[in-house]
Order: structure tokens, then sequence, then C-alpha cells
């Protein structure tokens, strides 16, 4: 039985415990502590989902001593995780992160090194390169013959800019938190386009900045020449301040196929060249972080953590071009 420790409240939190609820995981995994900076509200969330004889504590340092817990899951702000990672790990514990793993691809990589050399497993939560709707998506690419464009977006306006428009700074739209629709929204078809083609040769792109400071949307291209004559444009699109149903695309020199949602894909549309059109639902949990909750059981169980850990470097190392050359507006 793999026990986890969570440390956050927030919605994430309730959806990461419905996940290992249903997940399938051989030897079991469960949630057997609640940690908050406020230790009333931790026993109030643990009690509201549903584990009333879960452990709720404010001291995360203890808790990750007392060997009560196997694995911790860090739900809390973008900004705060590599130290508590970090922390988890010099204790022995594994660590499960929310995206983005940490705000700093240097950071990730003294993670990685810091859990190899302590016999543990750093995993990032990245829901969609773990569905079984990304795994169909990979599976019919053959079908579109060369690769030209790839357009993924995730653009969804968040409740929480109301705050931004009345003069507050949520941790969401927090710069010193780590916030920002890139961090939030950004990396799912980031990741998405790493884990299928890479990392780029060249980024560009261009964010509009809000009040707090961050971007709240952005637009990046990145450019994957290939070899002579059979080189992809990249397109990312992200948003928190303004929403989209506007679905992702992959075009080939064979056909389009069309992806519902690129952080939660359940319906594919493939249509060829001569116009034939071609379905593909997606038969899959609701709750897709069940699926990465079973990668990370697997990983603890032993297996190789290099290819998911590579992936995220290569995603963080993607967002640092975008922060540094992008341009703000």
């Amino acid at each position: 039985m793999i026990r986890i420790a969570t440390i956050g409240t927030s919605v994430i939190t309730e959806t990461f415990a419905d996940a290992v609820a249903a997940a399938e995981v051989g030897e079991g995994i469960a949630i057997t502590a609640v940690t908050s900076r406020d230790a009333a509200k931790a026993r109030a969330f643990a009690d509201r989902i549903g584990l009333t004889t879960a452990t709720a504590t404010d001291d995360l340092d203890a808790l990750l001593r007392s060997g009560a817990v196997d694995a911790v899951y860090i739900a809390s702000p973008n900004g705060a995780h590599a130290a508590q990672a970090r922390t988890a790990i010099a204790a022995g514990v594994h660590v499960f992160v929310e995206k983005p793993a940490t705000t700093a691809s240097a950071e990730w990589d003294e993670l990685v090194a810091a859990a190899h050399a302590a016999g543990v497993v750093v995993f990032e939560g990245m829901r969609n390169v773990y569905d079984p709707g990304f795994a169909a998506l990979r599976d019919v690419l053959p079908e579109l013959g060369t690769l030209r464009r790839a357009s993924f977006s995730y653009c969804q306006r968040s409740a929480r800019y109301d705050r931004v428009l009345a003069g507050e700074t949520p941790a969401i739209f927090d710069p010193a938190l780590g916030g920002g629709a890139l961090w939030d929204l950004g990396v799912y078809p980031i990741s998405a386009m790493v884990a299928l083609f890479g990392e780029p040769d060249a980024v560009a792109a261009v964010s509009p900045r809000i009040a707090t400071g961050v971007e709240g949307a952005g637009t990046a291209l990145l450019a994957y020449p290939g070899a002579a004559g059979d080189g992809m444009i990249g397109e990312v699109t992200y948003s928190k301040i303004t929403r989209s149903d506007v679905p992702s695309e992959i075009q080939g020199e064979l056909g389009t196929l069309e992806i519902d949602h690129i952080a939660q894909p359940r319906h594919l549309v493939l249509t060829t060249i001569d116009g034939a059109r071609r379905e593909i639902p997606i038969d899959a949990a609701a709750n897709n972080m069940r699926y990465e909750v079973e990668r990370f059981a697997a990983l603890v169980a032993g297996a190789d953590p290099a290819a998911d850990q590579a992936r995220t470097a290569g995603v963080l190392r993607v967002i640092e071009r975008i922060r540094a050359d992008g341009i703000l507006v």
C-alpha cells in the first residue's frame, strides 16, 4: 500500500483524492494524511472529502520524518513546489508534484538528481499525456503523413480574474507564487507538444500582461525544422482571461486530426485529403487524473521514471524560452 499525504486543500486536491480512490493499483494506494498551514482547515477538508480516518496536520516536516507516509502529493502554489519536494526527498518520501513541477528547469534537474540519490521517485502530474485519449491520438499520427502543423489550445477564463479586475492579487495570478496563464494552462499544450514532437529548435511568443504583472494569455510558435523539406510548425495558445472552445488540431499532408480538448482528449476526428471523415471516440474516465496516479504507482513499484522526468525538463525549458524571448504587451 502506498500511503500518501497531500499538501493543499484546493479543488485540485479534491480531484486528486477522487482519482486515488478510482485508481487500479496492484498493492493499493490511499491518502492517509492531509496537511495545510492551518490544522483545522486540514481536518475540515479531510472530513469533507470523506477521509475521516486520515491524519490532519499543519506540521509537514514532522509528518514526513515520521515514517507514516510513503509519498506526498504537492498541490501548493507553484512557487512552493521545489522547496516542499526537496524536503520530502530528503526525508526519503516519494513525490508527486502537481504541474508545473517547478518554476525553473534547474530546480527540476536538482530534484531529479536528489531523488535518484535518495532512491525515491519525483514525478510531475501532467494528466493529459497519461490519458488514453492521448495514446489514441499518438496512434493515429502515421495516417496524417508528413506532419506540417500542430495547433494546441487551452483557453479558460478564471473566475479569480474578476478579483484581479477588482485590484486584488489571487495566488494564481501572483508572480511571486509562480502564477500566470503560462504556468497554469500553457503547460498542457506545451507538454503535449513536447511529448509528441520533442523540444523545438526555436521559440517565438507574445503574451498580454495583466495588472498583477503576469501574462494573462499567450501564443507561442515552436519551430521543428526536421530534415530537409519536412519541417513542422507548432503553435500553443493559452489564456486565463478569455475562453475558447476551438479544438486543437494536427495537420499532415494526408489528413488533419481534430482534438476536442488537449488537456483531456475524448473525441478525435480524422479528415483525409479526399474529404473522408472518421470519428474516434475515447473510452476513458471522466477524471483523467486517475491515469497519472496509476503511472506514479508504477514508478514507485520500480518502473523507470527517466522518460517522464525528461519530458518535464523539456517542457520547463520551453517555458523558460517563452518567458525569456517572448514579447509582453
